[in-house]
């Protein structure tokens, strides 16, 4: 069981006596509103599979998002919820969080929302470690403004935005939260309901900040957005070709990170420098995955080497340490703050630090 501020756990007191809880009690009955085949309408079924499980009663869960096709999630789960304004998701949940730490909030955004005009609100939920369970939906592309390109879109996006092809540098999201300093960050896919499940269950139970990129395409605006950098051709050279269509590389604690039909190819550490590069399963440099170290050097290069390595990114769990939580330290500051009880706003305003300015 997962409890209210995302630890492991029994069961709140809200659930002493009550049925066990179901799929269909997180469902609205409202119209999925969604296009066909978006991976929006996967991670939705998985989050109504995965909250019975969290056994977090609705009433005490709240579903923030800001604007964008992800941010209709609040409609779709019978939780509390607040569809916010533009990139704004995480300031409106950490409003929430350090003021309700017995409240499990999630929040919902997109490529577009968190990473442009979000990109500030972001970057300082994270540092700050707020307890928030934020899932990044990644399809590289504005689709709910008509497939302009975003900031994770590849270099030579044609969209209406770049119709002679995007020059802009994309965004990792998973290098960006790590250099933000976030305790917890992986990567799943929308079309892998086991890896998302678990993915977002390990986030869950997460105390702080996790950020939870997943990756899908848009079936209208950007159907294929992870499409090889390099021909099968370059396979041998680099090894970005090899693993062809056995899909991306999975990251798995206490196992070495190699790739490929036959496994033949690994990532590896220069031992004098700590660089990361793409090499034989072979050499005893192999790297063997483990989130839980401190320094986020090393998740940090797997992230820059899976940019300019690998067709797909690895997925899973590329950091998980444990830090102090801003919440549990805001509610620390507040009872001291206040020794007497609430403060008094009219004394406040009329104490010895006014003045009157002559007209």
């Amino acid at each position: 069981m997962i409890s209210l501020n995302g630890g492991s756990g029994e069961p709140s007191g809200d659930l002493a006596g009550r049925p066990a809880l179901t799929a269909q009690d997180y469902m609205t009955g409202n119209e999925v509103r969604w296009c066909p085949g978006c991976g929006d309408h996967a991670i939705l079924s998985t989050m109504r599979g995965l909250l019975p499980a969290l056994g977090v009663p609705p009433e005490n869960i709240v579903i923030v998002s800001g604007i964008g096709c992800s941010s209709r999630f609040p409609y779709y789960l019978d939780t509390y919820g607040i569809h916010s304004i533009h990139g704004r998701a995480p300031s409106f949940a950490t409003g929430v969080s350090i003021n309700r730490p017995d409240l499990a909030v999630w929040v919902v955004t997109g490529d577009g929302d968190a990473l442009s005009i979000g990109g500030n609100h972001l970057i300082h939920a994270l540092r700050r470690n707020v307890n928030l369970k934020i899932m990044l939906f990644n399809n590289q592309i504005y689709g709910l403004t008509k497939g302009q390109h975003s900031p994770t879109s590849r270099i030579g996006t044609i969209s209406p935005s770049s119709p002679h092809g995007s020059l802009d540098n994309p965004f990792d999201p998973v290098a960006l939260a790590l250099g933000a300093g976030a305790t917890f960050v992986a990567r799943t896919i929308d079309s892998d309901r086991r890896h998302l499940t678990a993915t977002l269950t390990a986030a869950a139970a997460h105390q702080g900040a996790a950020l939870v990129e997943i990756r899908q395409g848009c079936p209208t605006f950007n159907a294929i957005p992870r499409q090889p950098k390099r021909s099968d051709a370059d396979a041998d050279a680099g090894a970005a070709g090899a693993k062809g269509e056995q899909g991306p590389i999975r990251l798995s604690p206490g196992m070495p990170v190699v790739f490929g039909v036959d496994e033949q190819y690994a990532v590896i550490r220069d031992p004098a420098t700590g660089e990361l590069a793409v090499g034989h399963s072979g050499d005893p440099r192999v790297v063997v995955h483990d989130p839980t170290v401190e320094n986020s050097t090393y998740a940090y290069a797997l992230a820059q080497l899976a940019q300019a390595e690998f067709p797909e990114p690895p997925i899973g769990v590329y950091r998980s340490v444990s830090h102090p939580v801003f919440d549990q330290l805001f509610q620390e500051r507040l009872a001291t703050a206040r020794p007497g009880g609430l403060g008094d706003l009219r004394t406040l305003l009329q104490g010895a630090d006014s003045w009157t300015v002559a007209g």
